[in-house]
């Protein structure tokens, strides 16, 4: 018998209303709306993480981010082509005023600690450096592994005849300004010298791209040294040194002893949460240990995206916190969390708040 080819047709073209109709109310086939953000490498684990994590809380966002370093980041942001971004440096008053879109406001998001890793099969670990060895050897004054400032802080370790190989970045980073923040802290020369910020005039080194780059150089560089993200060195199998901090303890980074750091800065953190951590007094404080932010306009232009980015940053800073102490990153500190709850309500499109309330 043969079939009615009107018939079939309509049945098919009812088919295809069906599932599309089906699609349409399904999440996955809603309209997602695409946030554009970029930034520092130093928390791309824990970002990537939450930007996964997001989307299945609330289907209808994804994220692209690209992880190109603190400069990168408040560059792409200040020229208004990207939504969000994202540094472990916080802006300067003349970066701030050079934004074309009006106002950034600054968000802590986790801490974490940068951390000197080198390449010796000798030493797997235990590695003592102190604030002046290790501006020594940024400076370019300690070449040796064997020098003598380096053998007597670690008795018993066959520190090698080989010389060291400074790795630094060579993009505009964040991780760069802990490192060099921290630095100018400890040494007047330094601070003469090279001074600090997102990118400095290095007086001896190679330069790599992000702090996957610089574990790079140092994983396949014998007799390297770097500063990085803690997370990076676990990823890539390297050693890291225990630090001689303001008091005098030499202390590994963890997420303890960088929360520590972050302690003293919590009871006084400013409205605009612009601070630095490092060299931090107490006595069980990692030294060279910050804050990362994502970096918003106050006025969004667009209502849709501006509700989107400030329903993620209130999800971040509450349900995301959970994510940071696996990805070996410290949880912001509550006093910190309740002032963030108040500046998100400044985020506005046309005057009007995009938080809802909570």
């Amino acid at each position: 018998m043969r079939k009615n080819p009107m018939l079939v047709g309509k049945a098919a073209l009812l088919m295809s209303l069906g599932l599309l109709t089906i699609l349409a109310g399904s999440p996955t086939a809603d309209a997602q709306m695409l946030l554009n953000g970029a930034g520092a490498t130093f928390p791309y684990p824990i970002y990537s993480k939450w930007f996964d994590e997001y989307t299945k809380v609330e289907p209808t966002v994804r994220f692209n981010y690209q992880s190109i370093g603190s400069g990168g980041g408040i560059k792409q942001l200040s020229e208004q082509t990207v939504d969000f971004g994202a540094s472990d440096a916080p802006l300067t008053d003349e970066q701030l005023k050079a934004a074309k879109g009006g106002e950034i406001l600054h968000f802590p998001t986790v801490l974490g600690a940068v951390v000197l890793t080198y390449s010796l099969p000798e030493i797997e670990k235990g590695l003592k450096l102190t604030p002046e060895v290790i501006a020594d050897i940024f400076l370019g004054k300690i070449t040796k592994w064997n020098d003598p400032q380096l053998t007597s802080l670690n008795p018993g370790m066959k520190l090698p005849d080989q010389a060291i190989t400074v790795m630094h970045r060579s993009d505009g980073s964040g991780t760069t300004a802990i490192f060099t923040d921290y630095l100018s802290k400890v040494s007047q020369e330094w601070s003469q010298k090279v001074g600090h910020g997102t990118s400095v005039n290095w007086p001896t080194g190679l330069g790599g791209k992000g702090n996957e780059g610089v574990a790079g150089l140092v994983k396949q560089s014998p007799g390297a040294i770097g500063y990085v993200e803690l997370i990076y060195t676990l990823q890539n199998n390297l050693p890291y040194a225990v630090v001689k901090n303001a008091a005098g303890n030499f202390i590994e980074p963890t997420i303890e002893s960088v929360s520590t750091a972050a302690a003293g800065a919590a009871k006084e953190m400013p409205e605009d949460f612009r601070v630095s951590i490092t060299n931090s007094p107490g006595p069980q404080a990692y030294p060279i240990s910050g804050f990362t932010w994502l970096l918003v306009y106050e006025k969004q232009p667009d209502k849709d995206k501006g509700q989107r980015l400030v329903n993620f940053l209130w999800w971040m800073m509450h349900e995301g916190q959970k994510d940071a102490p696996a990805l070996h990153y410290a949880t912001l500190p509550k006093e910190v969390v309740t002032m963030e709850e108040d500046a998100l309500k400044q985020v506005t499109h046309e005057g009007q708040p995009l938080l809802a309330k909570k």
